[in-house]
């Protein structure tokens, strides 16, 4: 049974964040969403009629796609203390070429950012971690990609994993990913700053300067 929008996870959360702002929701008109395989609302178009305090319309037009999380995995070799950066390659649904990401995933109303995460790491990678394993690079807010008509927002994270360099190889061309999803995922293992000049996404980039400046590491920051 598919999912009606109103009773969506992240339009609830999208609906309240307009009011705490301060909106007059005068109309929202569903023009089109995208259900996932266990009929939960995964995208929606909408068109909103609605005021600010100050009296403006705001523009009408909302891509509604909830939150979502992304984990950057940090291999890092025991014998030498290199970074490896542990990536997914997969195709990017918009244009249809081949991206080079960290993992990620939408968080739905039935776990939060952090427990989504956990979860995401082990589907697309295959490492088993816990909630305590992963730092949160942004605690005290949500971050937006995007400051256009999207509500996309973002939750970012960090693991570091110290192992054998014979280790860290098993991870490269491991398949992965979820058929219900239709998913299509390879691992990958580069060294840091090579594997951040293989992202071509800016919350990727955002998430290795992120992770970088809070672990105080300099000296990779001006290599990439």
């Amino acid at each position: 049974m598919k999912e009606s929008l109103e009773n969506a996870h992240k339009f609830k959360i999208w609906k309240a964040n307009l009011q705490t702002n301060g909106l007059k929701i005068n109309n929202i008109e569903e023009i089109f969403t995208r259900h996932r395989y266990n009929g939960e609302a995964l995208f929606s178009l909408v068109m909103l009629d609605a005021n600010t305090p100050e009296g403006d319309k705001i523009p009408p037009i909302c891509f509604i796609k909830g939150e979502v999380v992304c984990v950057c995995i940090v291999l890092i070799d025991k014998k030498t203390k290199e970074k490896y950066l542990l990536l997914v390659k997969q195709r990017r649904i918009a244009e249809g070429g081949f991206t080079y990401e960290h993992p990620a995933g939408m968080v739905d109303g039935t776990k939060t950012p952090l427990e989504i995460a956990v979860m995401e790491v082990k589907e697309e990678t295959g490492i088993i971690v816990t909630e305590n394993d992963l730092v949160d690079l942004s605690p005290k807010k949500r971050l937006f990609p995007s400051t256009g008509t999207s509500d996309e927002a973002m939750y970012f994270y960090f693991c570091e994993m110290t192992l054998d360099k014979t280790e860290i190889e098993t991870f490269e061309n491991k398949e992965m990913g979820t058929e219900y999803e239709f998913e299509r995922i390879t691992t990958h293992v580069y060294p840091f700053v090579e594997g951040h000049h293989k992202i071509n996404n800016s919350n990727g980039l955002l998430l290795n300067y992120l992770y970088l400046s809070y672990i105080k590491d300099f000296e990779t920051l001006k290599q990439i």
